[in-house]
């Protein structure tokens, strides 16, 4: 099954476990409609039992899912399973964020059933030395992002954000890199994509901003105008 080709830049919203039911659905069908607006490609990820809701009724979006794993039909009990993602319509999955790591070995064979089942993968890395390692497994995304910062409103440095991607292509050039921690303003997402990212987006910056929609009106509008002026060629 092919896979989706996610266009420079693309844009992340990933609610993790604060939302769900019509509060994730009023958050994906706003995303949905900045999509259209911006034509941007945006991951939107959501717990398993909201996905399909917001694949039916948000068809600009790119339904991500939090975790996968590398078991094939048959016995597992309780686990997540690729065919039945991407049946649903489910197209990018995360692996490896800090908040549910995997072992070198899953990660690997999960990256490995995702090719076969045409699921992207956005993978996750801490150090720019553990990012280099996890780029050898050729993932379609790097999360590039400090875990101390996750959800603390601080962003990564210029120094970081460059020598992580510089870091990442330098061992597999195809993959895209994305630059979230601590990522919660407009200027915030600029500065992503400036500092060599492929794509940029949050999680906490977003849902508990005190205004929500107008954050991602925000981000949106600095991702366009980043997309303007540092414009790469296809």
């Amino acid at each position: 099954m092919e896979k989706k080709q996610l266009r420079w830049p693309f844009f992340v919203v990933n609610p993790k476990s604060y939302l769900y039911g019509e509060d994730i659905l009023k958050l994906a069908k706003y995303t949905d409609k900045l999509a259209e607006k911006y034509d941007f490609d945006v991951l939107f990820t959501a717990q398993l039992i909201d996905l399909p809701r917001i694949i039916d009724e948000c068809p600009h979006l790119v339904p991500c899912a939090q975790y996968m794993e590398s078991l094939k039909p048959g016995r597992g009990m309780g686990h997540v399973l690729p065919e039945a993602l991407a049946a649903a319509g489910v197209k990018a999955t995360f692996l490896n964020h800090a908040e549910n790591p995997s072992t070198v070995h899953e990660l690997a064979a999960t990256i490995a059933r995702a090719n076969e089942v045409g699921i992207l993968t956005v993978v996750c890395a801490d150090s720019v030395e553990e990012g280099e390692m996890i780029a050898s497994l050729k993932p379609d995304v790097m999360v590039c992002e400090l875990t101390s910062l996750i959800g603390t409103g601080t962003v990564a440095g210029e120094d970081y954000m460059r020598a992580s991607a510089e870091a990442v292509k330098a061992v597999s050039p195809t993959t895209q890199v994305l630059q979230a921690a601590g990522i919660h303003s407009g200027e915030n997402v600029y500065d992503a994509i400036k500092y060599g990212a492929d794509g940029t987006g949050g999680t906490s910056g977003i849902v508990a901003a005190e205004d929500p929609f107008a954050t991602l009106d925000e981000m949106f509008e600095a991702l366009d105008r980043a997309r303007t002026d540092f414009c790469k060629e296809d």
